[in-house]
């Protein structure tokens, strides 16, 4: 099924032409339509009743994830075909356990094994009706630079903090790498628009495999509801800024409407990438954090997954796992076993673990012969040489320790590295007296949680070991600062890995710790562990993920941008663009006309270097000013003296200096004040507390006008600029709490002004005195573009509600780009707003049939 989603998106790639696979069976429940809900009627949606609630009970599910949770067997020779079954450690197939049974799940994935693809319809065939699994079939020299290549030689090292700072540290960034990866999820995305229907299903999306997945998603379908977790680590800005596609992959996230981490500190890693790369500022309201983005609210879950408790239960109850703890006892009579489970790559730290357990041995000769450390490591999930020398080192490591330190019938390290079954790993535990998770960076590492319940065991294991069943048990854990599950276990001992003297100390700490001490550190996290299983983890995401798509029916959304810029504006659904034909129509038939227009940002660019007004648009004020129908007032936070020199040849021109402060009918007026300030004595309170906060913030400065004080960190880093605007807020709210200003926060400012000093108190008082002199206005168009522009729109369309304008008033309050805004309308940017008055100045050209003295409607605002 070719989807119209993909047009443009290959623009970031080698500019081929986009292939599509064509996938297998469908569903019954298939969006058969290309575009069917992101091209409906816009009128249609916005009727949509605003009381209608969605529930993930009555929802469909799609699991997206880089592998099904499906094991695949070929048959033997002869028969031919394959045998499948669940995979029940993955995690995809466990957290169904959060959802409610009448909940239908669909699988979206790749298979571990490769299939012919002669084979791949039948196969498509099977798992669709057996499973419920939509395979994804990725050719095998693709699949290679995407996984091995683009996510574990470029993503992960990344994420784990690793630099490519050298060719054998990871390797450069490769474009063909990423080329492949972005190519890969356009395929799961494919397979998702298979089967997805988007009024209904919950879309969610999992791991680092899949990160520009939800733009192609929302491209298609403007509100799917989609969810997306990440299961490793989100790293530090200062290490994620030097990933070439940060931008891309940063905008693709937030194209989901819930993203998922485990631990706040990876969640502000990356709230702190989209402040300093995007500019966008998040926000915490009663207790939920979000990102504004163009009208989206993109929420941000907090929640370290789970084990699941049923699987590791049945596992101890296995006749195999009691053997296996029986010869274990029996192996290491008389030893205190210490144990460490990880894979064999270099972010574990196994080498570092025993170094620590080799100076703990030379430290305290009175553990040697009592105390072993019993290595597990799992095959490595990467390839590579740093994989090599990881296991080199570890073999030479336990070689050395066992050389030193051991004698007849003790071995101090016993190191397995073949891959053991899952109860053979579950017997280790329940005989360990310590685990060990060291790891130097690691996601959300399962091993802890795993050994608490081990450590819980049953009846029959209790008998094995020759325990007392109704003894409260015991466990310790010594863990790494860096790893997910760390700050959910406070009980155990928290190490920093590289510091193999506080390693080796932990573990002597654990071993003579008292019992009642082990049994309380139990007790507190086993209630914590099984409380927060799987299950919970699921389930609390899948709430926090419906109560974050509740008002997706409600928005009017469109798409723009290009290529992996893609993103969707969602919007009120009386907020439309502005025609030109219709408000030049308006234009033509009114006759009492106020026109206010916001400066910087609206008549010129405001990222510009230069802000001066250029010639063409000192013209189009000009044009509009010659029309006796027409009052134009500029209103700017600018200071009237700028102002003044800036304007000089438009004479009919109106303008409002210092956000209305100051204000000037026309050119040949005096300057007058909207209000009565008798004194600016606390500026002598507020400069001095400024000033102290402009020393100690690299890149802020004070603006100092006549009416206001503004402290500008526009040039500051953007994290600490945003904490110390916070602090100076409080300190002069503090300091000005008896004085007659505001303290104001905006876009990298903070301001004191006069109270009542905003620009809604010019639009107000225009009105107003056109009023007076019997000049009802009948046409208003106000345009801004930032938050202050924000109090003039608001009076405007008051005014609207409250009669004050002509019974046929025609009325256009105009943001300049699409975002949320008490206007009604929009136009893109500034060049649009341009070609727009150059309309209005030319309709006012072609009704210029009779001279009207100038003086006759010109309107003072008159000075309270």
């Amino acid at each position: 099924m070719v989807s119209r989603s993909y047009s443009n998106l290959l623009d970031l790639t080698s500019g081929d032409p986009p292939t599509f696979s064509q996938g297998g069976k469908k569903l019954s429940r298939v969006a058969t339509l290309p575009g069917k809900l992101s091209e409906l009627d816009e009128e249609s949606r916005s009727n949509v009743s605003s009381d209608a609630q969605s529930s993930v009970s009555e929802e469909r599910m799609i699991i997206v994830g880089n592998q099904l949770p499906i094991r695949a067997h070929r048959r033997s020779e002869g028969k031919g075909g394959w045998n499948f079954s669940w995979d029940e450690d993955s995690l995809l197939l466990q957290l169904k356990d959060g959802l409610r049974e009448d909940v239908e799940v669909i699988y979206v994935g790749s298979l571990k094994e490769e299939i012919d693809p002669s084979e791949q319809d039948d196969v498509a065939q099977t798992l669709l009706e057996t499973f419920k699994c939509v395979p994804a079939f990725i050719p095998p020299e693709l699949f290679s630079k995407f996984y091995h290549g683009f996510c574990k030689q470029h993503l992960w090292p990344l994420f784990h903090y690793m630099l490519p700072l050298s060719p054998d540290l990871g390797g450069r960034f490769d474009r063909s790498l990423w080329q492949a990866y972005v190519s890969v999820n356009k395929i799961f995305a494919d397979k998702v628009m298979e089967v997805i229907s988007p009024d209904d299903d919950f879309v969610w999306v999992h791991d680092y495999h899949l990160m520009v997945l939800p733009t192609f998603l929302r491209k298609r379908f403007n509100r799917v509801k989609l969810g997306f977790f990440l299961h490793s680590p989100f790293p530090s800005s200062e290490i994620y800024r030097t990933l070439p596609v940060r931008d891309e992959l940063l905008r693709a996230l937030l194209n989901s409407d819930l993203i998922g981490f485990h631990t706040f500190d990876y969640a502000r890693h990356f709230l702190s990438c989209c402040s300093r790369m995007l500019g966008i500022s998040y926000q915490s309201k009663r207790g939920y954090i979000g990102l504004e983005y163009y009208g989206r609210t993109v929420s941000i879950k907090i929640l370290p997954v789970g084990i699941h408790m049923g699987q590791l239960q049945s596992v101890l109850d296995l006749p195999e796992t009691e053997a296996k703890v029986a010869e274990l006892r029996d192996q290491f009579t008389g030893q205190t076993v210490l144990l460490g489970v990880d894979d064999m790559d270099i972010f574990k730290g196994i080498s570092l673990k025993l170094l620590a357990f080799e100076q703990l041995l030379t430290q305290h000769p009175d553990k040697r012969g009592k105390v072993v450390l019993v290595q597990i490591a799992n095959p490595a999930r990467g390839r590579g040489k740093d994989v090599q020398e990881v296991q080199s080192e570890t073999y030479a490591t336990v070689k050395r320790i066992n050389q030193i330190f051991g004698r007849s019938g003790y071995q101090p390290v016993v190191l397995i590295d073949t891959p053991l079954q899952f109860y053979e790993r579950i017997s280790y535990y329940v005989i360990a007296e310590c685990c060990l998770v060291t790891a130097v960076r690691d996601g959300m590492n399962l091993i802890p949680y795993e050994y608490i319940i081990s450590r819980q065991g049953n009846e029959k294991l209790d008998e094995t070991l020759g325990m007392n069943p109704s003894t409260p048990k015991k466990s310790m854990l010594v863990v790494s600062e860096f790893i997910g599950c760390s700050p959910s276990l406070s009980g155990a001992i928290r190490v920093n890995p590289w510091n193999t003297d506080s390693v080796a100390e932990a573990m002597d700490s654990a071993l003579v710790v008292s019992q009642a001490e082990k049994q309380m550190r139990h007790e507190k996290h086993y209630r914590y562990v099984s409380t927060h299983d799987v299950a919970y983890w699921a389930r609390s995401f899948l709430q926090d993920l419906e109560r974050a798509c509740r008002d997706h029916v409600r928005r009017r959304c469109w798409g723009i941008g290009f290529g992996l810029g893609f993103r969707v504006i969602a919007l009120d659904p009386s907020f439309r663009k502005l025609s030109v034909e219709h408000i030049v129509s308006a234009y033509k038939r009114t006759k009492n006309r106020a026109i206010l227009l916001d400066y910087d940002g609206t008549m010129t660019v405001q990222s510009s270097m230069s802000t001066s007004p250029k010639v063409e648009n000192i013209e189009i004020l000009n044009n509009l000013c010659r029309d006796p129908k027409n009052v134009v007032f500029i209103v700017s936070g600018k200071d009237r003296k700028t102002l003044t020199q800036w304007f000089s040849s438009c004479e009919r021109l109106g303008i409002a200096a210092e956000h209305g402060y100051f204000v000037r009918p026309e050119q040949n007026a005096e300057w007058e004040t909207c209000i009565a300030v008798p004194d600016f004595y606390w500026k002598q309170i507020a400069e001095p507390v400024m000033q102290l906060y402009t020393e100690t913030t690299d890149g802020s400065f004070i603006d100092t006008k006549e009416s206001a004080l503004v402290w500008n960190y526009q040039y500051a880093d953007p994290d600490f600029g945003i904490c110390q605007a916070k602090e100076l807020q409080d300190h002069l709210e503090s300091v000005l709490n008896n004085e007659p200003v505001s303290v104001k926060s905006g876009q990298h400012i903070v301001e004191v002004k006069p109270q009542g000093v905003n620009k809604g108190l010019i639009a107000e008082r225009l009105l107003a005195t056109m009023r007076q002199k019997q000049m009802l206005p009948d046409f208003v168009l106000c345009i801004g573009d930032d938050r202050s522009d924000e109090d003039m729109f608001e009076v405007i369309m008051r005014a609207v509600a409250n009669a004050s304008l002509s019974p046929v008033a025609e009325v256009f309050a105009c943001t300049v780009g699409q975002k949320p805004s008490k206007a009604k309308y929009y136009l893109e940017d500034t060049p649009e707003i341009l070609r727009m008055l150059q309309g209005l100045g030319a309709a006012a050209s072609e009704q210029s049939t009779k001279a009207i003295s100038p003086s006759s409607q010109r309107v003072i605002i008159e000075k309270e």
